[in-house]
């Protein structure tokens, strides 16, 4: 078994296009109310951690550079990653956009050792997307994972049979898969520091501390038993996007295109995935935390922008909200399907070449010169209403008509009910 996990994952895609940050504390994430998506090795230094609030993480380390996230990219970037494995084996088991299992048992003849194999996906990755990522090689899921984490940053660490018990022993309880705070709180409070102390503990007094069930897991792990076996289907159950504004916001206009750009980000994540989704659920926190979710599930699946847009603004209205202060605005979409395996029915209202194939059009363009370079023509706002409401400064805009002009790009706007393409070739 392999695992692979891709090295700071978000930052290392970030940072592509920014050289001059490399080797410097460097944070993603959205404005001072947001959390935490990812956080450099050298930022990592000073105690930032993914998921933590971007106000504390700007208090531990003034001086670290802010990066927005670039959902687009990451994904496309996931897609390509995957891709390299499955050069490999088809036996993948994606557990996130970037990491996966993979069972190279079978691809020993053709390609080599674990440890060849891992440092040929190691060199292929580099070198084709510019990030690095840490192999661990091990004859169970859980000790490969185990050992990942132990080569990271941009390592490799292959265990063989017979030598997992010497690699496990030493670790600290807390390395052990599924052992969180309360669980290694609860281990500490029974004298146990080391992954040796539960494997030697007697199973009887492991039981009483941890119930049965517990017992046993943290008995096998410490031993490093593993019945898993890699499982090539797609983890993914939900695709989604959110936002919590720099300040509170009440005005509809306003909270129409965040739907836009929270629908169009996440039906483009889909689009590099190869999903369809069937279900758009929508997220709404008021100022005082307050949280509510509502979901439709579509007469038919889709990874179309337009159709997810319609989708949620139908949502927020019927949510009857009079100039509700809101925080934050988040659009999920479940149900998800192999795009390759569901049949799409065409519509009677819709031209041969619709809004599908305007939208790929735009992935094309966007895949070729860069995100952002086609998008919703109501995403393209002015610079002073997009800082004031997002707390950031814009990227630099062309107007709809240039980069149509240039690229043949699509561009639509729900405003007013009306749409247009313009471009499309």
């Amino acid at each position: 078994m392999l695992h692979v996990d891709m090295d700071a994952f978000y930052a290392a895609a970030s940072l592509i296009d920014r050289p001059e940050l490399v080797g410097k504390p460097v944070v993603i994430g959205g404005g001072m109310r947001s959390v935490v998506l990812s956080a450099t090795y050298e930022a990592r230094a000073y105690g930032i951690r993914s998921g933590i609030p971007m106000a504390r993480a700007r208090r531990l380390c003034p001086q670290a550079e802010i990066v927005r996230p670039d959902y687009d990219r990451y994904s496309a970037i996931s897609s390509a990653v995957m891709a390299v494995f499955r050069e490999v084996t088809h036996l993948v088991e994606p557990v996130s956009m970037e990491e996966a299992f993979l069972d190279v048992s079978a691809a020993r003849r053709r390609l080599g050792g674990p440890a060849q194999i891992g440092q040929w996906i190691r060199d292929t990755i580099a070198d084709e997307q510019q990030i690095t990522c840490s192999v661990g090689g091990a004859p169970t899921k859980v000790v490969a994972k185990m050992a990942s984490r132990a080569a990271k940053p941009d390592g490799m660490l292959m265990v063989p049979p017979h030598k997992v018990v010497d690699f496990l022993h030493p670790l600290p309880v807390s390395a052990l898969w599924g052992v969180g705070q309360s669980t290694e709180a609860a281990l500490h409070r029974l004298g146990l520091r080391t992954v040796a102390d539960i494997a030697h503990l007697p199973m009887a007094t492991l039981t009483r501390a941890m119930g049965h069930n517990g017992a046993v897991q943290l008995r096998d792990l410490a031993w490093g038993r593993d019945a898993g076996r890699v499982t090539p289907v797609r983890t993914e159950r939900s695709v989604g996007s959110s936002e919590t504004f720099h300040q509170d916001v009440d005005d509809p206009a306003v909270l129409r295109r965040q739907l836009l750009r929270l629908s169009d980000r996440s039906a483009t994540r889909m689009r590099h995935s190869g999903l369809l989704a069937r279900t758009v659920v929508l997220t709404v926190r008021f100022s005082d935390f307050t949280t509510i979710t509502r979901s439709r599930t579509m007469r038919e699946s889709t990874d179309v922008t337009r159709d997810i847009f319609a989708t949620a603004t139908a949502l927020y209205a019927a949510l009857g909200l009079q100039r509700a202060r809101i925080r934050l605005l988040g659009v999920r979409l479940e149900g998800l399907t192999e795009a390759e395996h569901t049949p799409v029915q065409g519509r009677l209202d819709e031209p041969e070449h619709g809004w599908r194939d305007a939208e790929r059009a735009m992935d094309r363009a966007a895949q070729r010169f860069g995100s952002g370079i086609v998008r919703p023509a109501s995403l393209v706002v002015r610079d002073e209403a997009r800082r004031d409401v997002e707390g950031r400064a814009p990227r630099t805009e062309r107007a709809p008509g240039d980069s149509a002009r240039r690229w043949g790009a699509a561009a639509w706007s729900p405003r007013g009910g009306s749409t247009e393409v313009s471009g499309v070739r």
